[in-house]
Order: C-alpha cells, then sequence, then structure tokens
C-alpha cells in the first residue's frame, strides 16, 4: 500500500463508491439517498479552490482502499484555523488499519502547512469504530447532540471529537 494524492481524474468514481456504499449501508453519512457522480466534480472542485488536501490509500494494483480529507468547518472566517475532516476505508478493507494509516497522513499534512489549529470530527455516535479510531490519535470527545438526525427509522446522536495543533505558529484576526 501507498499513499497518494487523490485526483478527480484517477480517483473521483473509486470515492463516490465509497461514499455511496456508506450512505446506503450504515449512519456514517447522514444522507438518504447516493451522491450522483456529477457531485463529485463539485467536491474536488471545492478542495481544489480552498488548496485543501485528499489522500488516499492505493494497493500494488493502483485501486483505492481509502481517503480522508478536510474542508473548512463554519464559513465565518474566525473559524479559518478549525477543520472538519473525514476519513473513510472501501467496506471490503476494514479492519487493516487503513484509517489508522489515513488519520496519520493528514494529521501530518494539516501540521506541515501549519495553518490548522484543530481538527473536528463528527461522527455518528454508534459508530465505535470511529470513535474508537479518534481516541487512539488522541481526539478528545468535545461534545454530544442528541437526536438531530433521523435516518434508517431512527434518531441518531452526533458526537464532535477534537484534536488541538500546535499549529499555526502566529495565528492573526481578519
Amino acid at each position: 500500500m501507498h499513499l497518494v494524492p487523490c485526483t478527480p481524474e484517477r480517483h473521483a468514481g473509486a470515492i463516490l463508491d465509497i461514499f455511496n456504499h456508506a450512505i446506503a449501508t450504515s449512519t456514517a453519512l447522514y444522507d438518504y439517498h447516493p451522491r450522483p457522480p456529477e457531485q463529485m466534480a463539485a467536491w474536488f472542485a471545492s478542495k481544489l479552490i480552498g488548496n485543501l488536501p485528499v489522500l488516499g490509500l492505493e494497493d500494488a494494483a493502483g485501486t483505492l482502499l481509502g481517503f480522508a480529507s478536510y474542508g473548512p468547518f463554519r464559513p465565518q472566517p474566525a473559524y479559518k484555523y478549525t477543520m472538519e475532516h473525514s476519513v473513510y476505508v472501501h467496506h471490503t478493507q476494514r479492519g487493516r488499519g487503513l484509517g489508522l494509516q489515513l488519520m496519520h497522513a493528514l494529521i501530518a499534512e494539516a501540521r506541515k502547512r501549519g495553518n490548522v489549529h484543530a481538527l473536528v470530527g463528527a461522527i455518528d455516535a454508534a459508530n465505535t469504530g470511529s470513535r474508537a479510531l479518534h481516541e487512539k490519535l488522541g481526539f478528545a470527545l468535545v461534545g454530544s447532540l442528541p437526536q438531530v438526525a433521523f435516518k434508517f427509522g431512527g434518531w441518531l446522536d452526533l458526537v464532535f471529537y477534537q484534536l488541538l495543533l500546535e499549529t499555526p505558529l502566529q495565528p492573526v484576526d481578519g
């Protein structure tokens, strides 16, 4: 396996497949319907415009096994040093430590860029695997929103995990 920067040409279809499987079978995403292929163009465009990373793990054959990224937490400028991240592993590859590898790489990328102070993960409260992964990485549980979503016939609770980084070294207003 090797870490690669994801590109729309190479990875949009595989990322879409991972997203859509999670939508159809889990509460990892609170969407009801599969995302259309056109949505991936906008997703990648927002990453490119914002100079935001999309990191993937590929096997020796070049098959995408999982990916991680981050983007703005909120649109207001004072949140500029806070990013909400996501990590997804193909359903056939879970339990192999790929999420941990991807998150280590994403955290290292945030530190290297020097413009992220807080990484925030919004996780379905019942997703014990993702919660354990974040706790293993040093993320702290910082909040819980009970019954904020409804999917698969039941109310869903959302929890927030946060990792504070030492960057940026000289944050500024404005």
